[in-house]
């Protein structure tokens, strides 16, 4: 019995050591294709932040995809307050902060209505509350054109064309059907025991909510905030198309600076600006990446 364990152990150990090996090919290969797929798509974020740091005269010379020979932050304070942008000589800053006065309420109000409705369309049914949410559905597929003429003529009726608090309003509106979609669904995986036991204790619907359901619900409140977010701030079409000059988003200005018909491309200016677009998303993701995965795993989509 011992010399036939002993006689069939090479054999084991030479299928073990092949198989290892067939795993460690399978490594490298994955592995090496990730790495491909990574650099492909940092590539132009790389030569985007390099540009930004090197004088224009050098770009001129040596090309968009050189290495910097000199790093300078001149173009940050241009790009930041001087550079001229549909006409106006005043940089990104003015439509930089109106995408902050935008996208911060608009966040914050679509967030707080989809959590409300996701806890009353989970936990609070009523006849016909199922259609009521299927018709809210809608709203995650119904592309934004559709909705363009309709906002139109609400907004110039109530006074709000032109103008930041229009935008709000409709990234408000807009957004609701998915922070409804991500609420409800998470929602429903809460016990509705807890729910009970709260009524029968005497609870209502406010105390349930505030002493219940949020503080078990960052993970998804989490996601909401960021897809939100990250959505408004890069939201082009209501913004060029509902505001003009100088109350547009940052999105609106940049396209207007890459469309600038001047002969000369300013691109150490333009790849700050570019930069300066995308450090608020950026930001956000990088603090709130690993919430936002979470949260999606624990019943956002399902």
């Amino acid at each position: 019995m011992a010399d036939t364990t002993l006689s069939s152990s090479p054999g084991i150990d030479l299928e073990a050591g092949a198989a290892s090996r067939k795993r460690l090919i399978s490594r490298i290969i994955i592995y090496g294709l990730l790495t491909v797929f990574a650099l492909f798509y940092i590539g132009p974020l790389f030569v985007v932040v390099v540009n930004s740091f090197r004088p224009l005269q050098e770009i001129s010379a040596n090309g968009l995809l050189s290495l910097p020979q000199s790093l300078h932050l001149s173009a940050w304070p241009q790009a930041w307050g001087e550079f001229c942008i549909g006409g106006q000589c005043a940089g990104m800053q003015r439509y930089f902060w109106n995408s902050i006065m935008m996208v911060v309420p608009a966040t914050i109000i679509s967030t707080a209505l989809g959590a409300i409705n996701g806890y009353v369309l989970s936990k609070w049914k009523f006849p016909g509350s199922e259609i009521i949410f299927g018709m809210m559905l809608l709203g995650v597929f119904m592309p934004g054109q559709i909705a363009l003429l309709p906002w139109a003529f609400l907004l110039g009726k109530l006074g709000l064309a032109n103008s930041v608090y229009g935008l709000i309003l409709v990234h408000c509106i807009q957004g609701l059907a998915f922070t409804t979609l991500f609420c409800r669904n998470y929602f429903i995986g809460i016990p509705d025991d807890l729910v009970k036991a709260a009524r029968i204790d005497g609870a209502g619907f406010w105390r349930i909510f505030y002493k219940i359901i949020l503080p078990i619900s960052p993970p998804i409140l989490i996601v909401t905030v960021i897809w939100q977010f990250t959505g408004i701030w890069n939201e082009y079409l209501f913004g060029v198309v509902l505001n003009s000059g100088a109350n547009q988003p940052i999105t609106a200005a940049l396209v207007a600076l890459s469309m600038s018909g001047t002969t000369v491309r300013s691109y150490d200016v333009m790849s700050a600006a570019v930069l300066i677009g995308a450090l608020p998303p950026l930001l956000v993701y990088f603090f709130g990446g690993k919430y936002f995965v979470r949260g999606l795993t624990q019943g956002a989509i399902k």
